[in-house]
């Protein structure tokens, strides 16, 4: 990767490692985005007794760390292997991939425009990094908010042909949450009230319900992000629930795991 961070990581930060050295009771590794050296104590591998380090690290690979302590003055970085989880090892291989990809954008343009390709790399993120964290980042506005890349003072037609690449390999996020919706309402015109309450609750062109079986609802909702999807959901469910109830009817809903 081109990508490197200045300075040192933040404390609780999660960074990508290689592996350099390891010995019977500490792990010597490189932070990839910073060009930094970091240790992990045998203590801060694994949970439990570790009889061999070995066993859970080895020269050369890619591991995910949290940080644990810094020392700016000693140049010390202490890092845990352990308390990092499944989903924050996703989230950050996702968030190197991400930038990889941005990187691999500028290099087909760059070699389309015969331009040197680390040279126009710090050009363009001595500009980008003012604004955004990363290559990624500023791209994915292009695609979410129509970003003119040329307003952040990039060669008009530098911006033009990276526009035109980004959108074609970079690809709107969409989240997807759902449950099921448990209607009943006994009262004469049960089936109407229950159709009003529907319709209400899917007025929002990013939820989608659906008849599943009797008194049952298939609820979605598709969005760019999870809380405008959480709060989307939240407000459409709990809005049918108190209508169907104020009815005299019962209503509840369950949230797929």
């Amino acid at each position: 990767m081109l990508f490197q961070r200045r300075g040192f990581p933040e404390e609780d930060e999660f960074v990508i490692c290689t592996v350099n050295k390891v010995f019977p009771h500490s792990v010597f590794c490189t932070l990839d985005e910073f060009n930094r050296t970091g240790v992990i104590h045998i203590s801060e591998v694994s949970p439990g007794r570790i009889r061999n380090i070995r066993n859970f690290v080895k020269e050369d690979k890619k591991v995910i760390c949290k940080v644990l302590r810094i020392d700016q003055e000693k140049g010390h970085i202490d890092l845990s292997l352990r308390r990092v989880n499944d989903a924050q090892k996703r989230g950050k291989t996702n968030e190197i991939k991400q930038e990889q990809l941005a990187e691999k954008i500028l290099e087909f343009v760059t070699k389309n425009l015969e331009l040197d390709l680390k040279k126009t790399y710090m050009q363009l993120t001595e500009t980008i990094f003012k604004t955004y964290p990363t290559l990624y980042s500023c791209f994915e506005e292009v695609i979410e908010s129509e970003l003119d890349l040329s307003s952040l003072g990039i060669d008009k037609k530098l911006a033009k042909e990276l526009t035109i690449v980004i959108k074609q390999r970079i690809k709107p996020i969409e989240v997807e949450i759902k449950g099921i919706l448990y209607l009943t309402n006994y009262e004469p015109n049960g089936v109407e009230i229950i159709k009003e309450v529907l319709e209400k609750a899917n007025l929002d062109e990013k939820i989608s319900i659906t008849y599943k079986s009797a008194g049952q609802y298939k609820v979605l909702v598709k969005s760019s992000n999870y809380p405008e999807a959480e709060e989307i959901l939240k407000k459409a469910t709990e809005e049918a629930i108190d209508e169907i109830e104020k009815k005299g009817g019962e209503a509840s809903f369950e949230r797929d795991k």
